[in-house]
C-alpha cells in the first residue's frame, strides 16, 4: 500500500507549469473513435482515469501509445460497440463513451459508470438526449443497451446544464443526420475544448461556452492533433496550497478567467493574486481571514471540484466561512478525516461552516474521494507533524504527481510503500 507523508509548516515557493486538463482530455479521447484514424492528443496527462480510458479504447479494438507527452490514438480498426462491466466501473466518465460508439457502430451496451462516490450523478439527461436523437435504449439489470439504425438531429433542451449529458448529446449529435441544437448547455472550458478537438477532425460544432450549441452531423471526420488545456481544478488546488501555508507560487501554462471565481475567493482572503495571458501568481502571508459564503454552481459559477480545496484553505483562518454545496449531495465527505486534524467544520446538509483554529496536528486519514483527498494533503501541509494519507487511489485519479508538484514548491511530502 502506498501512503503520502506530509510534514506541515514549509512555506511554498516557486514555479509549477500546471498538467493537462483531467476532465478535458477523457471527453477528448471518447471523441477519437468518431473517426477512423490516428489522433494525436498532446499534453496527455499520466492519469489513472486516463489509463481506464485508454483500457476501453483498447477492448473496443483500438490502438494507442504514448509519445512523450502525447497519446496517439489510432481508432482505424474498432470492431466493439460493448465495454464490460469491469472497465465502466473504473471511472465515472466512462459514460462518455456511449454517444460516441453510438455514433460511429449504430449499437452500444454499456453497464452503469463507477467513480467517487459523492451522491447520485444520474445518467437519466445522457439517456433523455440518446433517445431524442433516435436512440433505442433498454435497460436490465444494470446494462444499457443503445441501438439506432439512424440518428436524427433534434432540438435538444436539457433540464439542467449537464456537462457529461452535453459531451454525450455533442458526440452522438456528430453521428446524427441534420443539425441538432442543444439548449441549456453546459459552459465548462472542457465544453469548447471537445469542440476545438471534433472542428480538427472535421466536424461542424459550433457555440460551446454558451448555452446553445449546434452540431451539424454525419460530416467525414478525420484523424487530428489537440493540446489538452490546462487543470484549473488542479490549478486551484494548488493555489489553495500557498495561500494556506504562506509563500510566493506562480503557476504557468493555465487561463486566468477559468480560475476567476477561485482567485477572487482567495484574494478576498488577503492574499495577493496576479493575473497574466498564460500564468497566475499568488502571494500569502498566512493565516489568512474568512471569506462570504462561498456557494458552488455550474460553470462560470465557483466550482465543485475547488470547494474541498478552498475549505482545507480556510481552516485556520481568522473567523468563520460558510459553504453551501449545489452540485453533489455527499462533497464533504472528508469533513471527518479533516476533524481528526483538529478542523473545525460542522456540516448540515448542503451546508459547511468552517471555523478557523489556530493549530492543526498531524495524523493518519483516508481519501474519501478525489478532490477531497487533496484537501486532506493541503491540511497536512499546515499541521504541526506528520500527516499519513491512504487511499491515494483516489488522488491519482486527477493528480499526476501531487507530492512531485508539491515537493517542487518547497512542500516536504513523499509517496512511500507501507
Amino acid at each position: 500500500m502506498q501512503e503520502l507523508f506530509v510534514e506541515g509548516g514549509k512555506r511554498l515557493c516557486g514555479e509549477l507549469t500546471i498538467q493537462g486538463s483531467k476532465n478535458g482530455v477523457l471527453p477528448v479521447l471518447a471523441a477519437t473513435i468518431l473517426c477512423a484514424g490516428e489522433c494525436v492528443v498532446e499534453n496527455c496527462p499520466h492519469l489513472s482515469d486516463v489509463e481506464a480510458s485508454v483500457a476501453i479504447l483498447r477492448h473496443l479494438g483500438c490502438c494507442t501509445r504514448r509519445d512523450g507527452g502525447a497519446l496517439v490514438v489510432d481508432t482505424t480498426h474498432m470492431d466493439r460497440g460493448e465495454v464490460p462491466d469491469a472497465l465502466m466501473r473504473e471511472m465515472r466518465s466512462s459514460v462518455i463513451f456511449l454517444g460516441a460508439i453510438l455514433a460511429r457502430q449504430g449499437e452500444a451496451t454499456l453497464s452503469y459508470p463507477g467513480g467517487c462516490e459523492l451522491g447520485p450523478r444520474p445518467i437519466d439527461l445522457h439517456l433523455a438526449a440518446l433517445r431524442a436523437l433516435g436512440a433505442e435504449i433498454e435497460e436490465r439489470g444494470g446494462v444499457l443497451r443503445c441501438k439506432a439504425k439512424v440518428l436524427t438531429a433534434a432540438e435538444l433542451v436539457l433540464p439542467l446544464p449537464s456537462v457529461g449529458a452535453t459531451e454525450n448529446a455533442i458526440l452522438a449529435a456528430c453521428g446524427a443526420e441534420g443539425t441538432t441544437v442543444i439548449y441549456n448547455a453546459a459552459r465548462e472550458p472542457e465544453i469548447a475544448e471537445l469542440q476545438d478537438f471534433l472542428n480538427a477532425m472535421g466536424a461542424d460544432v459550433r457555440g460551446a461556452g454558451s448555452s446553445i450549441v449546434t452540431v451539424a452531423g454525419k460530416r467525414a471526420l478525420h484523424g487530428g492533433t489537440h493540446r489538452v488545456i490546462a487543470d484549473r481544478i488542479v490549478a486551484a488546488t494548488y493555489l489553495c496550497a500557498a495561500a494556506a501555508c504562506g509563500g510566493d507560487v506562480r503557476l504557468s501554462g493555465v487561463e486566468p478567467r477559468q480560475l476567476s471565481t477561485v482567485t477572487g475567493a482567495l484574494a478576498e482572503a488577503g492574499c495577493q493574486v496576479e493575473s497574466a495571458d498564460s500564468a497566475v501568481t499568488l502571494r500569502s502571508a498566512a493565516p489568512i481571514r474568512a471569506i462570504r459564503p462561498v456557494r458552488t454552481a455550474p460553470y462560470p459559477g465557483f466550482p465543485t471540484d475547488a470547494q474541498p480545496a478552498l475549505m482545507a484553505a480556510l481552516l485556520k483562518s481568522a473567523g468563520s466561512t460558510v459553504f453551501v454545496e449545489n452540485i453533489f449531495e455527499n462533497r464533504y465527505r472528508h469533513v471527518d478525516e479533516l476533524a481528526r486534524m483538529g478542523a473545525d467544520v460542522r456540516v448540515a446538509g448542503r451546508v459547511a461552516v468552517v471555523s478557523g483554529v489556530e493549530a492543526l496536528h498531524g495524523a493518519s486519514v483516508k481519501c474519501t474521494d478525489l478532490r477531497g483527498g487533496a484537501a486532506l494533503v493541503l491540511a497536512g501541509l499546515q499541521a504541526e507533524g506528520v500527516t499519513r494519507v491512504t487511499r491515494l487511489e483516489h488522488i491519482d485519479r486527477g493528480y499526476e504527481s501531487i507530492e512531485r508538484d508539491l515537493a517542487a514548491l518547497g512542500a516536504a511530502i513523499a509517496r512511500r510503500e507501507t
